[in-house]
């Protein structure tokens, strides 16, 4: 499953347009009044701008799965990265995947993950072109099983069974990670909280979460 374009509100429309471009140094495909595009790698990632409130998302970046290292090194020049327990970097055994987590000037809880059972080594140097997609959308809701089953009624498939408070639909190129209100957020100290989102998802369209 590829997410082609994903939607997000924020209240910090022109921090994050430096941040992306600057910082990340990613590509400004479009910026107009009122909302801004960038692109990583298959996927366009657009904020527009919230009219109330201060929205925050998780969301994950894949990384080549060879390149876990040279990925942190390049982003601790960047970002300080989140921590958990001390450590700032995690190790999910049964994903076979490394990541990295850090906060943009939303508070977007931000991921850079390499996925080991993804043939998407590279042997070139890491810069901000090697990310490659956006591969989850954290989406929040109260309760997780019963919007589980909706997803799965209209063709999405759970990736792993996961618990009444987090469930990931999809595949390990892109991922809904529902997860229940008020629940922490892994690698920040935040509890999740309902935010518009739309996604474009590839073979089925434009879906929006509210």
């Amino acid at each position: 499953m590829h997410f082609n374009e994903i939607k997000l509100k924020t209240a910090e429309l022109e921090p994050l347009k430096h941040f992306y471009m600057d910082t990340l140094e990613l590509p400004v495909v479009e910026d107009q009044d009122g909302f801004f595009s960038v692109r990583i790698g298959q996927t366009r990632l657009t904020f527009e701008q919230a009219k109330q409130g201060q929205p925050f998302y998780h969301y994950a970046f894949n990384i080549p799965e060879n390149q876990f290292k040279e990925a942190k090194v390049w982003l601790l020049d960047k970002v300080e990265l989140n921590r958990e327990e001390g450590e700032d970097e995690a190790d999910f055994e049964s994903w076979n995947a490394h990541a990295v987590y850090f906060e943009d000037p939303a508070g977007n809880i931000v991921e850079l993950i390499a996925r080991h059972n993804l043939d998407n080594a590279s042997e070139g140097p890491f810069t901000s072109e090697s990310l490659l997609c956006v591969s989850e959308i954290g989406i929040v809701r109260d309760e997780v099983p019963l919007f589980v089953e909706e997803m799965q009624s209209e063709g999405f498939s759970k990736w792993r069974e996961g618990s009444d408070s987090f469930v990931p639909v999809g595949d390990e190129h892109g991922l809904f990670i529902i997860v229940k209100k008020d629940r922490r957020w892994y690698f920040a100290e935040k509890d999740s909280e309902i935010f518009p989102v739309t996604v474009c998802v590839s073979g089925h369209g434009s879906m929006n979460f509210n």
